[in-house]
C-alpha cells in the first residue's frame, strides 16, 4: 500500500510551528509496511488543499491529512474533503453531546462555534478523540480508496492514531508488504561508516535495500526487504549478520535505541557509575542521561565548570595546564574527567571542553573544536576532536562525542 501525507496549517509554513507530524507518521506507516510516496504541506486555504487532495489520490491509495479540523473560521479540512467526495457536512447528535459534554466537564462554556465539532462529511466514520475536543474522521470509499482525517495537535493527532486508524490500517490488504530493521551506530561517521561497509550490492541483492539516516548522535542503517514476512525475517537476518560483521563495535543496537540508553545499559551491566565535568556542552550530557528512565541507577551528577575558576576550585584542574595550554586543551579534559569522577566517587569520569562558537575560535583552535575527556581507575586520557561552526549543533555534537567515548572506554 502506498501513501501520502497532507499537513495543513499556515503555522507550518511560516515557520512558527514545526511539522513533527509527518515525521511520526512517516515512521508509523513505514512500520507497518506502509510505503510514504509522498508529503506536503500547504496553507489554510481551499484551492491547495484540493489540489493535493486530487493529486494524492492519483498516485497513493492511502491519504492522511493532518489539521484544520477546530472550529474556527480557517479550519476548513472537512468542508474541502466533504466537498472532494461529493459529501455534505452533516451534524452528528452523539457528537454534538459529546463536544457540550467536552466544555461542561471542563467548566467552560461551550463557545458558539464549537458545534462545528459535530459536523462531518456523509458517509465518513467518527474516530474518538481521548485528549482532545476535535474527533478524527475516516472514510473507506468503495475503490478501496482511504483517508483519515486527525487533528493537527500532535498529542491528538498519536493517540487518534493508535486507537482508531492503526487498527483500520492493519486490516486492510497489501498493508505489510515491506519489513524493516532498523541498526543504530555511533562514533564513525556516514561517509566513513560507507566506506567500512564496502560494496553490499551481493548481501543486499535485489529484495532488501539500505539507507543511512545520520544525525547528531550517529547513523541509522535501515533496512527494508520487499517479500513475505517469513522470507523479509530471514533475509534482513543475513544483511544484518554481515552489517554487525563489517561493522563491528560501531554498532550499538536495534530500533530506536539512543546512545545514551545503550551506554546506560553498558554501564547497568557492568555495575558502573559515571559523572560527567561539562564546559562547552553546559549541562547537556546529563540532560542526555538523565533522560533515560532508571539513569539513577548509574549517572552520578555532572559539573558544570563554565569558567575557569570553576574548572580549578571545583576540578581540580591546574593554574600551570590552563596557563601553558589553555581551557580548551588535552591536558585540562583529561584532569577535569579525573576531577569529576574523583569528586563524585564515579566509576569512570567523562568530560567536554571547547569552542561551540560562533564566536571565540582562533587559527590554532576554531570554532567546533572540542576536547572530551576519559578517567578511569587506570589513568585519565583525552581526544580532539573538529565539528562544525554551529553552536547548537556543536553542543549536541559535543555530548554525543562524549556519550560514544564512556562507551568506548567501558568496552
Amino acid at each position: 500500500m502506498k501513501a501520502q501525507l497532507l499537513t495543513i496549517g499556515d503555522e507550518l509554513l511560516i515557520g512558527q510551528t514545526t511539522n513533527t507530524n509527518a515525521a511520526w507518521l512517516g515512521r508509523r506507516l513505514s512500520a507497518l509496511g506502509i510505503r510514504v510516496g509522498r508529503t506536503v504541506t500547504v496553507s489554510d486555504d481551499r484551492t491547495p488543499i484540493q489540489q493535493e487532495l486530487e493529486r494524492a489520490y492519483a498516485d497513493a491509495s492511502l491519504v492522511i491529512c493532518t489539521g484544520g479540523l477546530g472550529p474556527t473560521h480557517d479550519d476548513i479540512t472537512r468542508d474541502v474533503v466533504g466537498k472532494y467526495f461529493d459529501a455534505p457536512l452533516v451534524t452528528d447528535d452523539d457528537l454534538l453531546a459529546r463536544v457540550r459534554y467536552y466544555y461542561t466537564r471542563r467548566g467552560r462554556d461551550m463557545p458558539d462555534a464549537a458545534p462545528r465539532l459535530a459536523q462531518m462529511p456523509e458517509g465518513f466514520v467518527a474516530l474518538e478523540n481521548p485528549v482532545g475536543a476535535a474527533v478524527g474522521l475516516w472514510h473507506a470509499a468503495d475503490d478501496g480508496r482511504l483517508i483519515a482525517l486527525l487533528p493537527g495537535i500532535p498529542e491528538e493527532m498519536k493517540a487518534i492514531f493508535d486507537a482508531s486508524v492503526e487498527p483500520r490500517l492493519e486490516a486492510q490488504s497489501g498493508v505489510g508488504e515491506v519489513h524493516h530493521r532498523t541498526l543504530v551506530t555511533a562514533g564513525i561517521a556516514e561517509t566513513q561508516l560507507q566506506e567500512r561497509l564496502g560494496d553490499l550490492s551481493d548481501a543486499l541483492g535485489t529484495d532488501v535495500h539500505l539507507a543511512y539516516l545520520p544525525s547528531t548522535s550517529g547513523v541509522r542503517l535501515r533496512l527494508s526487504a520487499d517479500a513475505t514476512e517469513t522470507d523479509a525475517h530471514a533475509r534482513l537476518d543475513e544483511v544484518e549478520a554481515v552489517l554487525r560483521e563489517r561493522a563491528g563495535r560501531y554498532i550499538i543496537g536495534t530500533g530506536d535505541v539512543t546512545l545514551e540508553e545503550a551506554l546506560g545499559n553498558l554501564l547497568r551491566t557492568q555495575g558502573a557509575t559515571i559523572a560527567a565535568a561539562e564546559s562547552a556542552t553546559g549541562g547537556l550530557i546529563g540532560h542526555r542521561l538523565t533522560g533515560v528512565s532508571g539513569s539513577s541507577d548509574y549517572f552520578l551528577g555532572s559539573i558544570v565548570a563554565y569558567a575557569n575558576l570553576a574548572k580549578q576550585e571545583v576540578l581540580g584542574v591546574t593554574d600551570e595546564a590552563l596557563r601553558e595550554h589553555g581551557a580548551v586543551s588535552e591536558a585540562v579534559a583529561e584532569q577535569m574527567a579525573a576531577g569529576t569522577r574523583e569528586a563524585l566517587g564515579a566509576t569512570v569520569g567523562i568530560s567536554t571542553t571547547g569552542i561551540a562558537g560562533p564566536t571565540g575560535g582562533t587559527e590554532e583552535k576554531p570554532v567546533g573544536t572540542v576536547w572530551v575527556g576519559y578517567a578511569d581507575a587506570s589513568g585519565a586520557r583525552a581526544r580532539r576532536f573538529q565539528f562544525v561552526e554551529d553552536r547548537a549543533l556543536n553542543k549536541e555534537l559535543f555530548a554525543s562525542a562524549a556519550l560514544e567515548r564512556a562507551r568506548r572506554g567501558l568496552l
